[in-house]
Formats: structure tokens, sequence, C-alpha cells
């Protein structure tokens, strides 16, 4: 029984492609099924093959990748979408995850990086770009910080509001990162069914169903 993960390539640029292809091909656990060129053959492979997860470029012909990836989603495909872009800009961070994506990481980054990620996201872990992370949360608290009438200034205080833990914040921001929850309890030195106890807590004190979602609220309300 072949348990390797099922990947889709989107990527316009063929040396990338290429490049990539081969990464994939080498990889443990991971088996290319289809190579795309342009968002709408991507859409359209997609939708035939399911592949597990779907590594998409954002700048691609006759439709971008978030337009790309929001037509995938909207046909009830169960595919992951990991966005791989040199594109660093918080509106396309958001854009991507609004669309759907599932994992944002970027070119340039290793092969073994590129292939965790890979495998993070088909198993539903939250993936971001530790740069993107970086920049999208700079870009936040520049934006977070705003002048009263009285001149005093008002800071955004996200943990009050969601009812967070001081643990529960540390392992937030394990999840931005990226991180599993056998991941979070070794590195936090706690057991796996306590960290999966916090994830848990996590996302019902945010509101959302899933990691991904709470990393991008995390980032989105300056809780990381």
């Amino acid at each position: 029984m072949n348990n390797n993960i099922t990947v889709l390539l989107v990527e316009d640029h063929t040396m990338t492609r290429m490049g990539l292809s081969l990464v994939l091909e080498q990889a443990e656990g991971i088996e290319l099924i289809a190579e795309a060129e342009d968002g709408l053959t991507g859409v359209e492979k997609a939708c035939e093959l399911s592949p597990d997860v779907i590594l998409m470029d954002i700048g691609l012909p006759n439709i971008d990748g978030i337009e790309a990836t929001k037509r995938i989603k909207e046909s009830g495909s169960n595919s992951k979408v990991l966005i791989f872009t040199s594109r660093d800009n918080e509106d396309d961070v958001f854009s991507s995850f609004k669309a759907g994506a599932d994992g944002y990481i970027m070119k340039g980054s290793s092969p073994i990086q590129t292939t965790n990620a890979i495998k993070a996201v088909s198993e539903g872990t939250a993936w971001i770009d530790p740069t993107i992370a970086r920049l999208v949360l700079s870009s936040i608290q520049k934006n977070d910080v705003t002048p009263k009438p009285s001149g005093e200034m008002n800071y955004k205080t996200g943990r009050n509001i969601y009812g967070l833990t001081e643990r529960e914040m540390e392992v937030l921001g394990l999840i931005v990162e990226g991180l599993s929850n056998p991941q979070i309890a070794e590195k936090l030195f706690i057991t796996r069914a306590t960290a999966k106890a916090h994830v848990h807590s996590i996302l019902q004190k945010l509101y959302v169903d899933d990691r991904t979602k709470a990393a991008i609220m995390a980032m989105k309300e300056g809780l990381v």
C-alpha cells in the first residue's frame, strides 16, 4: 500500500519547476504525481487528481495562485494548498490564507524545509515561513498602536480578550512556527496528551476549527 503524500506542483518558471521536481522525487514519503504551468491548469489537475498537497506559486499565468487556491477550495477539494512564492508582503499572505491556503513558504527555502512544510500541511499543521511570520507580526504591531484623543497609546491586549493562559500563549507561538503536537510536547517538556489538550483549548478560545486559522488569528490579533 502506497502511503506517500501525493503532490501537485503548480509553477510557471521552468527552471524552478525542474528544481522542485527533483527535490520532491528524491524526498522520502512524497510522490510528485503531476505538474502545471498556469493557474487554470492547476485547478483542473487538482480537481481531477485530488492530490494530498498542492505546491502553489502565486505569480501564475491566466489566474494567479491565490485565485487558483480559492477555486480549488470552493470546489470542495480536500487537498491542502501550500503557497510557495518569492512574494513576502502581508497583502499576499493574508489574501492567500483568506483564499484557503494551508501554509506559506518562501522560495529559497532548503529542500528539507520544503519537504517538512509539505508533510506538515498534509497532517493539518499550519506552516508559516518564519520570515513571513516576523514580517506580518511587525506590520500588525505597527498598526495596533494608535493614538487616543487624550494622547495616550492604545495597545491590543489579545491574550486578555481570549483568555489564553501563559502556557497556551507559548503553545500558540509554536503553532505559528509550524510545530506539530509531538514537537510542541518535546519543546515544552510536556506529554503529547497535554500538548493536544492545550491545542484543543486554544482552538476553542479563539473560536476556530483548525491550527492554520489559529495561527492566522494569532498574527492578525497580535497574540504572538
